[in-house]
């Protein structure tokens, strides 16, 4: 009886020289996976582009439609308190309209995490007022939030991963791969103090206010330094933070008599 043919080698064509493709897979995948997060995170960051590339600050606030939301439960209670001087019908006036925002989104079955998230935080800040009984109380917890937001991005750029380069990165596809670039840190981490200066300088103006019980000035200050002030901020941040051939390209496209030839 003969005996059975071997089984072929599978590594035995592979010479000490030749290529581990194995190497090369897991490479792939990482960037696969690397792709999947940075798709994830810039659908869930909220900034949109447009199709030249920059920006588009209205949509990345939600549109017309995510400033009402974000602007007028605010509005609402700085008016109707200032008008009938009634904290508890003040709040209640500003949570109702927050509410009915979120009814419509789920109505509508659109996105409703802005909504959810200003309904919430509306509430919070309704909460602290009513509990101490004082009206300007109801800007304090925005007061809290900015200054986490500040040590935070103080944080990012201490541990050489500013904010806005986490932002922006995956955005521009640039993944984490900006990281290793120190020319990209060092942009990133200016834009990155850009936005950080949006949110010192709310506290700047308005935490003197809140001391001084100035509520209209803390009310209207706290509405033109909110959505209008981040997004110009955030505006300002992404352009100073583009990569130079973005530049170099937009340069060309508007002064095209001085491209040399």
């Amino acid at each position: 009886m003969s005996e059975p043919a071997d089984e072929p080698d599978q590594s035995a064509g592979r010479g000490p020289s030749d290529p581990d493709t194995s190497g090369d897979r897991d490479r792939q995948v990482n960037e696969k996976s690397l792709a999947d997060v940075a798709g994830n995170y810039a659908a869930q960051s909220g900034i949109e582009r447009r199709s030249d590339g920059q920006i588009d600050v209205l949509k990345s606030v939600g549109g017309v439609r995510g400033l009402i939301e974000a602007i007028l439960p605010g509005l609402v209670f700085l008016v109707l308190f200032t008008i009938t001087s009634d904290l508890q019908v003040s709040l209640v006036a500003s949570l109702a309209s927050a509410a009915v925002f979120t009814v419509a989104r789920l109505v509508q079955r659109t996105t409703a995490t802005q909504a959810f998230s200003g309904l919430i935080g509306v509430g919070i800040c309704a909460f602290v007022a009513n509990s101490t009984g004082k009206a300007e109380d109801f800007y304090v917890v925005g007061f809290i939030t900015n200054s986490a937001y500040i040590v935070g991005m103080l944080i990012s750029m201490a541990v050489r991963w500013p904010v806005a380069g986490l932002l922006f990165g995956f955005i521009r596809g640039e993944g984490l791969h900006w990281q290793k670039d120190a020319g990209r840190r060092r942009v990133y981490n200016i834009a990155t103090v850009v936005i950080m200066a949006v949110l010192a300088l709310r506290l700047v103006v308005q935490v003197p206010l809140y001391f001084t019980e100035a509520l209209v000035a803390l009310g209207t200050t706290r509405l033109v330094m909110g959505v209008p002030l981040y997004a110009l901020g955030l505006w300002v941040a992404w352009m100073i933070s583009r990569p130079k051939e973005v530049v170099a390209e937009q340069q060309r496209t508007d002064h095209p008599d001085q491209t040399l030839t």
